[in-house]
């Protein structure tokens, strides 16, 4: 039983191994020559036979040469015609790399990443997987920056930074272990930035920073996640959660790398950090002590102003504010000499006659 499991598990090890290896053959052994054409060497079987290896052979070389006299569009569209007739055939990822190229040649970059795309999702195993994630990767950049996408090969369309980012994620998907991944997120994170979509760019930080802690790119994410918080930031008389958090990140930057050189960046923005929410406590104490007359949560605001950043010239100022509050605590109290309050006279009795 046990060895009749055991060489189940045997076969299926070395007929997947099989397959894989005879995968990731398929476009190496495809060798085109100007003479002869497309050519399969090693002993590798197209996939196909008589009439129909014919036929898929002929568009091969047909588009090839279309490709190499400049004409660019035919040689698109018999490389598609490859790719839909013949798919499980070992011309398909050739046809898809060959027109991903092509594409990429006249600038339509949308096309181009998509045909690099479908290459990698029917042959992760290829052999032109990195460069093709660098294909990628370089398309994503060129949109994020602006590149303009061209319709049929020469009308230049509007710049579509959005796409650059979604080009991003697939990148990251494709090749997680990769170190595109860590780049990827942090154009990602650019990108949002010029879009203004300022918490999806802290989300890509984020993600970096926890998926990625051993990158190279990541003391600049935990300062660009400072740096994003920060700007969120609108004073001391709003909400201070993104004071905050931009506190917690400067300080997790200056304590994790303390020899980067940004450490200098760091220190200037916590300070206004610190500064706008020490602040904010002491806007919150005056109130307490000048509207309500509530001396003991003035003195719990101003004593938090003092903790947040206690060797400011603001700290000195709610130091001063204490003092203040402690004074006018002491005049409305009762004075202890004056003794005990009069007692109430006594009521006058009061005679009935009948």
């Amino acid at each position: 039983m046990i060895l009749s499991s055991f060489r189940r598990l045997f076969l299926g090890l070395l007929v997947a191994t099989f397959t894989l290896s005879f995968s990731s053959r398929l476009a190496a052994d495809l060798v085109w020559h100007p003479d002869t054409g497309w050519r399969i060497d090693g002993g590798v079987l197209s996939g196909l036979s008589g009439v129909e290896g014919r036929n898929a052979l002929e568009l091969m070389n047909n588009a090839r040469r279309a490709e190499e006299r400049g004409n660019l569009s035919s040689a698109i569209k018999t490389y598609n015609k490859v790719v839909k007739r013949y798919g499980t055939s070992i011309y398909t990822p050739e046809a898809l790399y060959r027109t991903a190229r092509l594409y990429l040649e006249r600038k339509q970059y949308n096309k181009a990443f998509d045909s690099f795309q479908n290459l990698v999702t029917r042959y992760p195993n290829t052999p032109r997987f990195n460069e093709i994630i660098g294909e990628q990767y370089r398309i994503a950049s060129a949109l994020l920056d602006g590149a303009r996408q061209h319709y049929w090969g020469w009308l230049p369309g509007f710049p579509d930074r959005a796409k650059g980012v979604l080009y991003f994620e697939f990148i990251l998907l494709n090749a997680p272990y990769s170190d595109y991944a860590p780049l990827a997120l942090m154009n990602i994170a650019r990108g949002h930035q010029k879009l203004r979509n300022t918490y999806e760019a802290i989300d890509a930080l984020d993600r970096l920073i926890n998926t990625y802690p051993q990158s190279l790119l990541t003391a600049d994410a935990y300062l660009q996640l400072a740096k994003t918080h920060a700007s969120l930031v609108d004073g001391p008389n709003y909400d201070q959660e993104s004071t905050q958090e931009a506190i917690t990140y400067f300080q997790d930057f200056m304590i994790l790398f303390p020899g980067d050189p940004n450490v200098g960046t760091a220190e200037d923005g916590l300070d206004r950090m610190r500064t706008v929410l020490a602040q904010s406590k002491i806007n919150i104490a005056d109130f307490y002590f000048e509207k309500r007359d509530n001396y003991t949560a003035a003195r719990v605001f101003y004593n938090e102003a003092i903790t947040v950043y206690p060797d400011s010239e603001i700290a000195a100022h709610a130091r001063q504010r204490l003092a203040e509050v402690d004074a006018a605590a002491a005049r409305s109290q009762p004075d202890a000499g004056d003794g005990e309050a009069a007692a109430p006279a006594p009521k006058k009795k009061r005679f009935f006659f009948f």
